[in-house]
């Protein structure tokens, strides 16, 4: 039974960065892949799975599992040696990592019963093997666990897969076009894991309503008759494929002159990206770029295009950066160092020239700038900001700018968990120091070798044991139990009230809780905002791991009105009871910024004290951040996180350079602790 059709790549309506930087990767595979950033339905997953289409076919070894090329089989293949024998060609695979992948899935896993007891190299294949020579398909990647982005990397860096396990090892090629996609609102990756991608491409639906009609239209055909929708552009699918074989052919013949590398290590240096991986890939890129055009040498259009997709991810320090390049500073980095040789390119290629054709494959517009409306031109710079609305309970406040975010004191959840991989609180995880040794639950992963010889040593004798050799049985075998760190829901309950409201002070504040985010984001925390002012609370993030979201909503925070310290501690227990419904392996840790007064309604510190409770009955892990200033203090913070069964700190201790330590275990218990 033939597979459904998928939905052709020429097809696809608009999205043309998208489009050439897979062709350009489909060309050279040496790019090192391409990470496909944006809102959700935007044909992210639709053009991976169609570019698998376009691939040529392999030709392969029959009977390996590892897609040896009959021409030149890999020397240390698992299922090698390999003799001379006719080639099988089949199509190119597209292999597709979920999110919840474990670490053997993706690399494979040797039979570790079998090589300690028969010294057999029993290994079996993972997705990076059968990938080979193929797509490996990442959907929502910032939500992959780091040290599988660190394997997969490594893998597509180095065009070899590594298995490693108590001195047995097994290597094999995993070679392979690496293609991630991610929604930024979710999470965003490392800048040391957005390097490893070659190009980056931004993604958004268009709002040009022509557009997104035909979108529509061609969407709705295709699921109406997928193989008569497939076959009305199987002529244009069919040219684009052989423009993929031709480019590929040319590309050994393409010669990167002189003046486009020193255009390439200018561009680099003048945007200051880190490192030299950004200069190789520009250099490769622009190769495949030319190739594409159909051209034997390297013009400056294609640097600036290759620098655009190379680039703006190269930029980002942390996650409060804003992506993209200068445009106009690339220009002037190019212009100053353009060399007398710089070949000019065909002025206008036309929509069927090198540079155009089925399936897009140009020099599309590069993040410019949109077009706005008379009625929608932004205001000068000098103008006043429109007067906020008040708010409930009170006169609001214009939002204030965060002061400079600091590094903060470690703040984590006592005890031993069991959540998400992370970097700050104890649990137990896949990776990390060895502390002990259980009998294996399902497949043996990590072999805790000295465990597994005392468990079989005393039975030598009775097995009849008459060789050097350990005989061991499934019995014997021991798992390795680690301890490492997880990440943790860091709830922020921000007070924003009139007594929080003078700018100076706020504007600390708010640079506090950015500092916290900066912690939160480099730990791999999710976090959520909670803020109070005039006579509710609202949730103004729920739990995310988009630091970005959470740095934005905080910049727009206003404040002024009275204290409704019950009703933010209130909703923060609200959040932190779905939260557990959801994931209830990862840990809360309570951020509490305030400075303790409660105003509004009866008994209003009464009120504040009952909620505080209801947390410390739950043993939630809490820390209150003292915002009081001035030389008269109540103490109510430190009040408030006593009821809390938490910390106080103040924003001064909050530091990790202050005096005060380097480390504060927040106080208080976990139901989760072991």
């Amino acid at each position: 039974m033939s597979a459904a059709p998928h939905y052709p790549f020429t097809a696809i309506v608009g999205q043309d960065d998208l489009r050439l930087g897979l062709l350009l990767n489909a060309v050279s595979p040496a790019v090192g892949g391409v990470l496909v950033r944006g809102e959700k339905g935007t044909a992210k997953s639709t053009a991976v799975r169609a570019l698998a289409a376009l691939m040529p076919n392999v030709d392969v070894v029959p009977g390996c599992r590892f897609s040896c090329a009959p021409g030149s089989p890999d020397p240390g293949c698992p299922d090698g040696p390999h003799t001379a024998a006719e080639a099988v060609s089949r199509p190119a695979r597209m292999v597709e990592l979920p999110v919840g992948a474990s670490e053997d899935r993706l690399v494979g896993a040797l039979d570790i019963e079998r090589a300690l007891a028969d010294g057999v190299k029993a290994f079996e294949p993972g997705l990076l093997a059968d990938a080979h020579r193929g797509v490996l398909y990442v959907d929502e990647v910032n939500l992959l666990h780091d040290h599988l982005v660190d394997l997969l990397l490594d893998a597509a860096a180095m065009g070899a897969s590594y298995v490693e396990r108590e001195g047995v090892s097994v290597r094999h090629a995993a070679r392979f076009l690496l293609v991630g996609t991610m929604n930024p609102e979710e999470g965003e990756l490392r800048p040391q894991l957005l390097d490893r991608f070659g190009l980056t491409v931004e993604v958004a639906a268009s709002r040009e309503p022509e557009q997104r009609v035909e979108v529509v239209r061609r969407r709705l055909a295709f699921d109406d008759d997928p193989a008569g929708f497939a076959a009305r552009w199987a002529g244009e699918e069919a040219a684009l494929r052989e423009r993929i074989v031709a480019a590929r052919a040319l590309l050994p013949s393409v010669t990167l002159g002189d003046a486009a590398l020193r255009q390439i290590a200018a561009t680099c240096a003048a945007f200051e990206v880190d490192g030299m991986r950004a200069d190789i890939v520009m250099a490769r890129t622009a190769t495949a770029l030319a190739a594409w055009a159909g051209r034997t040498d390297v013009t400056s259009d294609d640097v600036r295009q290759a620098a655009l997709l190379a680039l703006p991810h190269r930029r980002r320090r942390n996650p409060f950066d804003a992506p993209g390049l200068d445009q106009d500073k690339l220009d002037e980095t190019l212009e100053e160092f353009k060399g007398d040789d710089d070949p000019d390119p065909d002025p206008d290629p036309g929509p069927d020239g090198p540079g155009g054709g089925p399936g897009g494959g140009g020099v599309p517009p590069q993040g410019g700038e949109p077009e706005v409306a008379p009625d929608e031109a932004p205001a000068p710079a000098d103008a006043p900001a429109p007067a906020p609305a008040p708010g409930p309970g009170g006169a609001e406040q214009a939002p204030v700018a965060a002061a400079e975010p600091f590094r903060t004191k470690v703040l984590s959840v006592p005890g031993l968990g069991e959540g998400a991989a992370g970097r700050r609180s104890r649990a137990r995880t896949a990776h990390g120091r060895t502390t002990g040794a259980v009998r294996p639950r399902g497949a043996l992963t990590k072999l805790h070798l000295a465990a597994t010889v005392q468990a079989a040593a005393p039975h030598q004798r009775a097995r009849g044991r008459s060789g050097p050799g350990l005989v061991v049985r499934r019995d014997d075998l021991r798992q390795a139990t680690r301890e490492g760190r997880e990440g943790n829901l860091v709830l922020f309950a921000v007070d924003a009230s009139g007594s929080m409201a003078a700018r100076r002070r706020m504007s600390a504040v708010k640079g506090a809780v950015l500092s916290l985010l900066l912690d939160a984001y480099q730990r791999r925390d999710k976090v959520g905002l909670v803020t109070f002012r005039g006579s509710s609370a609202e949730v103004v993030l729920p739990p995310t791991s988009s630091v970005d979201a959470a740095a934005a909503r905080l910049e727009q925070l206003p404040t002024g009105g009275r204290t409704p310290l019950a009703a933010g501690l209130l909703k923060a227990h609200d959040v932190l009871r779905v939260e557990r419904l959801r994931d209830p392996s990862r840990r809360p840790l309570l951020v509490v910024v305030t400075d303790g007064r409660a105003t509004g309604g009866p008994e209003p510190l009464a009120l504040a004290a009952r909620a505080a409770g209801l947390h410390a009955a739950e043993g939630t892990a809490s820390v209150v951040v003292d915002c009081e200033a001035g030389p008269v203090r109540l103490g109510l913070a430190a009040e408030l996180a006593a009821r809390l069964g938490g910390t106080a700190v103040t924003l001064d201790e909050l530091r990790a350079d202050s005096i005060a330590g380097l480390v504060r275990d927040v106080q208080g218990t976990s139901r989760r602790a072991a």
